[in-house]
């Protein structure tokens, strides 16, 4: 059967595969970025209009673009409802952006670690992917004019707030940094920003975007990590060179985002009830971001080193002893606890072998520690093994 050449290129999410194996209820999962099911808010259907089964505009719902827009401008954006597309959650973001910009050997610049499934859609597409080490608080700057200086790329693809795996939070100066780079090189950058109001502290550090002088961008966040996964509810927005192209991108795709979804976001964004829900998913997630510290301490001070996250959903684990992580992901499943290894984040996983990133939203505190000190002795027994 021939297949398009694209499909050569298609791999299968990691991620993904390791959450189906971790499906068993005695099964501790550090695996995914799944919210907290406790905090899943209850919602109301029966106030929908029956007009929401209907088909839609492609843009998505006028009041919920206007909302999104508004939010965006709270957050120094210089936007317009005009600018705001609605997508079946962010990562439709990342397709779109690929089908506009990515043919067969079509540079883009990325974090090096950088979001799995990030990675996928675009060498999916045949981007040649050329990355920046990051640093604790952003990127590496003298790389990241090099970069650009050597190469082309078509966007930078940059996670500031709470990075996807590292955690990282670009400083103030390092987004000032990387704005003016872009706009100096004419740059397009897509900013992705799902963990923005997962903080634990008073920082509200404005995004990129909000600084760029010259160079286009996409901007795009979701309400799966706030509200409900499963209403798949994104959104981008977009200068108006590049909005366009990508609506009709998304009238290709699937016509439009679904209503019922976008109705019920609609029910919460902006309302005191959200504001509410917010405060408290910070508080609960904060108090399982300071367990998972106390019991990584007690059980990984001597194998890894790490950084407390402020905010996002992620622990990121650098081993003081590398080896490769993804050798783990079996034994480690053999004892009910589920990780994901570290190497997939990075465009060639063999030369970063050591890293391991834990989620510490999902599994509740009176498990983390048992959990991860059944980790914590897969890992020292594969290590005797290799020095053996």
């Amino acid at each position: 059967m021939a297949f398009s050449e694209r499909i050569a290129r298609l791999k299968s999410s990691l991620i993904r595969e390791i959450l189906a194996a971790a499906q068993r209820p005695e099964v501790m999962s550090f695996a995914g970025g799944l919210p907290a099911e406790p905090m899943l808010p209850k919602v109301e259907w029966a106030e929908m209009p029956a007009s929401m089964g209907q088909y839609g505009m492609s843009e998505g719902e006028p009041a919920l673009r206007e909302a999104i827009a508004a939010e965006a401008r709270a957050l120094g954006i210089a936007c317009e409802a005009s600018q705001v597309l609605i997508v079946s959650g962010s990562q439709q973001t990342l397709d779109l952006a690929s089908k506009l910009f990515i043919d067969p050997g079509t540079e883009v610049l990325l974090e090096a670690p950088t979001y799995l499934a990030a990675l996928q859609a675009f060498q999916l597409f045949g981007a040649d992917c050329i990355t920046v080490p990051q640093e604790a608080d952003g990127p590496e700057l003298v790389a990241l004019r090099q970069r650009l200086e050597q190469h082309k790329p078509a966007f930078a693809y940059l996670i500031p707030t709470f990075q996807n795996p590292s955690g990282v939070r670009y400083s103030e100066a390092k987004r000032q940094a990387v704005a003016a780079l872009l706009d100096e090189f004419g740059v397009t950058l897509i900013e992705d920003e799902p963990y923005r109001e997962l903080v634990f502290d008073e920082g509200r550090a404005a995004p990129i975007v909000s600084r760029l002088q010259k160079a286009s961008w996409i901007y795009t966040g979701t309400v799966s990590k706030t509200l409900l996964p499963g209403l798949r509810v994104g959104f981008l927005i977009a200068t108006p060179d590049l909005f366009p192209h990508l609506l009709r991108l998304k009238q290709s795709a699937d016509l439009h985002t679904n209503r019922i979804g976008q109705w019920q976001a609609l029910q919460w964004l902006g309302s005191e009830q959200y504001k509410a829900h917010l405060a408290e998913l910070r508080d609960f997630y904060r108090v399982r971001r300071d367990a998972m510290q106390v019991a990584l301490e007690e059980h990984f001070s001597d194998l890894a080193d790490w950084n407390v996250p402020e905010g996002g959903l992620f622990f990121w684990l650098t081993l003081k002893d590398p080896l490769d992580t993804r050798t783990l992901l079996n034994p480690a499943l053999e004892q009910n606890v589920a990780f994901m290894p570290g190497e997939p984040f990075f465009t060639h996983p063999e030369q970063h072998p050591g890293y391991l990133r834990l989620n510490f939203s999902h599994v509740a505190p009176e498990r983390l520690g048992e959990g991860l000190r059944r980790l914590a002795l897969v890992i020292r027994q594969a290590q005797a093994a290799k020095a053996a």
